[in-house]
């Protein structure tokens, strides 16, 4: 029987606590680095990328000795024969670390929408900034809703078995699927939204809403901001149960599917000029879906109940460290030509 190592009613707290800390965060980001958009170079892109790597680690690394303290402290888990504190909060450790591996890697590939999106609406580079941001706190609220529900359904075992064959089809489905293109204009969520918003034809600055001739019109920022949100909600589908697939403690979900989330829109300024340096990588995320696919219903079992998280970590870097490495060496190439021409000469400018 599994017990639960942070149960909600008694670390509720914490949730609160990180999720002000997630405000703070982002006010301090929109609010002072970003008040006024400008010209990054690459440079300058991955040392945000960096910076929220880091503070994802700091987090993992604050949430490992919490663990460390508290557990030893806890009745009712030192009621449990062989339970071992110090190993649990390595344990609790390692899970934020590979769920945050699986999360951010899976996020490259929402990259190449954010890319395609932007195109189609015609979204200058000055405003794209401001979309993630907004779509960024959206995906918050939606990730922990769907958190709260695959934390419920997840005590049942046949929806475990069911998360765990819907992964193992969607990686399936991701290695050999040719490349689909992404159509904003065919999207049901937009052409409901257009029947009953009116849009207007042209931008309006960093305007969501705008009034013309004393009827509100939403802009194409706002259509914009409207897609990436429903394709997020898609995105969290897969995303998610992987999670889950790796720790069934839904703080150490929420967590660490929210640092992974912090990231992507310096992710995204980092790797949007070289997304075609990145093909290789649908096939090393989709081993990643198959294999968290059958740990969920197959491995776990075989392994009394738990696969090892060390191995889970271990195959998990090693598929998505091949691609990745791959991807970025080609790309600081393309980067390091980029700088000595000059940031404006290539490809438009990019925001951070």
């Amino acid at each position: 029987m599994h017990v639960s190592l942070f149960p909600f009613y008694e670390y509720v707290w914490l949730y609160g606590v990180f999720t002000v800390l997630v405000l703070i965060v982002l006010t301090v980001d929109l609010g002072i680095f970003h008040r006024k958009a400008h010209v990054v170079s690459f440079r300058e892109a991955a040392a945000w990328s960096a910076a929220w790597i880091s503070l994802s680690l700091v987090i993992n690394f604050l949430l490992y000795h919490y663990a460390l303290w508290k557990f030893p402290q806890d009745p009712r888990l030192a009621a449990i024969a062989n339970f071992h504190p110090p190993a649990a909060a390595r344990q609790v450790a390692l899970e934020f670390l590979t769920g945050y591996i699986v999360e951010y890697s899976l996020s490259v590939d929402n990259i190449f929408v954010f890319v395609v999106v932007f195109r189609y609406f015609g979204i200058a580079a000055i405003h794209q900034h401001r979309v993630l941001f907004y779509g960024i706190l959206g995906a918050l609220i939606f990730r922990a809703l769907f958190i709260a529900t695959g934390a419920f359904l997840m005590q049942y075992h046949w929806v475990v078995l069911g998360f765990g064959v819907f992964l193992i089809l969607t990686g399936i489905r991701m290695m050999f699927a040719p490349d689909t293109e992404v159509h904003p204009e065919k999207n049901f969520l937009i052409r409901l939204f257009r029947r009953f918003v009116p849009v207007s034809a042209e931008m309006h600055g960093q305007k969501f809403f705008v009034r013309l001739k004393r009827v509100p019109h939403a802009t194409p920022l706002f259509v914009t901001l409207l897609f990436l949100e429903a394709t997020d909600i898609v995105f969290a589908v897969d995303s998610v149960p992987a999670i889950f697939a790796l720790t069934s403690e839904p703080l150490i979900v929420f967590t660490s599917n929210i640092c992974a989330i912090l990231g992507l829109r310096s992710l995204y300024f980092l790797l949007a000029s070289a997304m075609d340096k990145f093909h290789l990588l649908k096939y090393g995320l989709s081993v990643v879906l198959i294999f968290v696919g059958l740990k969920m219903t197959w491995l776990n079992s075989l392994y009394g109940g738990k696969f090892p998280i060390t191995i889970s970590l271990g195959i998990i870097a090693g598929v998505i460290g091949g691609p990745l490495h791959r991807a970025t060496v080609d790309h600081y190439v393309v980067a390091e030509v980029w700088e000595a021409n000059g940031d404006a000469g290539h490809g438009g400018s990019m925001i951070a």
